[in-house]
Parts: C-alpha cells; structure tokens; sequence
C-alpha cells in the first residue's frame, strides 16, 4: 500500500504543474492590471495615473520581469516552502492559508458527515422499501434538493430566519479551540445548506447500488442462513454497496473545498472561500495561485485517501 501511494502521489506531481501553469497564465491574460488598482487604491473607476507611476508599481510588485521568469522565481519560492506575499497586505499568504484553511475544512466535513447521516440511511430504506411511497416521496425529495442551488438555498435560509426570528450571521468568526458551542453554531446553517446537496445526490447513489447488491447470491445466501435482516444490510450489502458512494463523497469532498466560496461569502465566514473571492476580485496574483494550487493538492489527496479506502472495504481490492 506504501509503494502504491507513493507511486499515486508521484503522478500528481504532473498534475500539479499543469495546474500551476494554467493559473499562472491565466491570471497574466485577464483584463485588468493590478498594478493600476493599487495606485488608485483598489478603485474601479477613471482616475488618471501617470504611466511613471504605473511603471514603478509595476518595478515594485516585479512584474515587469519576463512571465517566464516570474514563474520560475514562484516554483522556486513553492520549492523552498516559501508561498509569497499578497501584493496588496504584503502579509505572508502562508499566514492567510493557515488562518483560513480550518474553517474551511471544518465546514466541509460538516457538511460531508451531515449529508451521510441523511443520505445512507434514506437509501437504505428506498432501496429496501423499493416501489412504495416511502420508495417514491425520498427520490421526489432528492431531485429537488439535486435542482436547488446552494447559494439560492442560503439566502432563502438566512432571508427567513432574519424575518422570522431576527437571526443574522454572526460578525466575528469564532474558533473551536475558544469557544465551540459559538462555532458549531456558526457553522451549522452553512454545513446544512452545502449538506443538503450532498446527501440528495448520495441518496440516490445508495438507492441504486444496494437495489444492485441485495441481488447479489451472497446475499440470499444469508438470508437463507437465517440472518437477521439489519445484520444482511447492515453487515453485507452497505459494505460492498458504500463503494461507488465512498467515490462519490470524494468528489465532493473536493468539490466543497474548492466550491464553498459562495457560502461562505453568503454567510460571512472568513474561509478559503472568501478570501478567493476577494483576491480574484483585486486580482493578487500570488494569493489567487496559491489557493488554485492549495485546491488541486486537496484533490489529489482526498481521491489517494478514497482509492485506498477502498481496500478496506472490499478486501478483493489489491494494491500493485
């Protein structure tokens, strides 16, 4: 298992600097100059700025170096675990990343876990109950919660709890280790918006594949021997049936590190999400290409962490 995820972790290396030559080129092509909204403070407007100015905010951002070069100076800084400074704060982006990638990964395991409580056990009983109302009324259920957007389903959430209860999001984010009761309760709107999306497309995903798997030999054969039938679901068929949902939940674990954004800008929480939000918006390059790549490290990682599950899950899978 060793060899197989060093060799997995190995061929991410291509995949990383594909990404990082992607970003870094399409950050460079976009319209705008960054150098121009830090002379006129970060306004969009039409203020005139001499092109001496320009040019010696440009010297001092070094962005008048050749692209190629520029790029080589961030592989080597990322080489020696030096990540750059935001072109704006002029604060460390290691400093940004440590301080925002918690909330971010707390929210999407939130999220993630919230949507198994929901989606496996609603499978379980469509796929068991095939056919009936409590077969029809859950699928019904989950194209809905599969067709709603969760940016849509966050305002509609904070729109009525404000006019309801008088509840808005809280201004300063609270951290687990300080205060837990405030931050699970900060987080679990947002956990339950992204969750919602989540177990609507793995309630499916569980449905399909135990209806597949209680059809299984093995699985009569079990029953013939005369096992209980939350020991033949529970025991035989969700194991061999978690498979494609494992892979699915991995995806969309990935998915919620990178796709949170809105969410979080919707619920005023200081995550990844945000601050790519506000980089893109005043186009600070090394922030920008330090999250995209932060994000595709996590990909790469989150689908090695669901490969070698699978081994534990069916015990036929080898590792060469």
């Amino acid at each position: 298992m060793r060899k197989y995820a060093a060799q997995r972790l190995a061929l991410g290396i291509p995949t990383i600097l594909g990404a990082a030559i992607l970003i870094f080129v399409i950050m460079r092509v976009v319209p705008g100059d960054v150098a121009v909204l830090i002379a006129i403070g970060g306004s969009e407007g039409e203020e005139q700025i001499s092109a001496a100015a320009i040019e010696k905010m440009r010297d001092t951002l070094g962005l008048n170096e050749p692209l190629h070069m520029q790029f080589a100076y961030w592989m080597w800084d990322l080489a020696h675990w030096d990540l750059g400074q935001s072109l704006w704060t002029r604060q460390p982006v290691k400093e940004l990343l440590v301080r925002r990638y918690p909330l971010t990964l707390q929210l999407s395991a939130m999220a993630l876990l919230l949507s198994w409580l929901i989606a496996i056990p609603i499978g379980i009983l469509t796929a068991v109950k095939q056919d009936t109302p409590l077969d029809y009324i859950p699928r019904f259920l989950s194209i809905i919660g599969l067709a709603i957007p969760n940016f849509w389903l966050g305002i509609l959430v904070m729109t009525y709890l404000a006019a309801i209860l008088g509840w808005v999001p809280a201004l300063t984010y609270s951290v687990p280790w300080k205060d837990p009761v405030e931050n699970f309760s900060q987080l679990m709107l947002p956990a339950v918006v992204l969750g919602t999306a989540l177990a609507a497309l793995q309630t499916r995903m569980t449905r399909t594949t135990m209806l597949e798997v209680l059809r299984e030999d093995y699985i009569r054969t079990a029953n013939a021997k005369g096992l209980s039938s939350k020991a033949v679901l529970w025991r035989h068929a969700l194991k061999n049936a978690a498979i494609p949902v494992i892979t699915i939940s991995g995806a969309q674990l990935g998915g919620l590190i990178s796709g949170s954004l809105v969410t979080e800008v919707v619920f005023n929480l200081p995550g990844l999400g945000a601050a790519t939000v506000d980089a893109v918006r005043l186009r600070d390059y090394p922030v920008i290409q330090t999250l995209i790549l932060f994000i595709t490290v996590a990909h790469i990682i989150v689908n090695l962490g669901v490969d070698l599950l699978y081994g534990f899950l069916d015990p036929r899978i080898r590792f060469a």
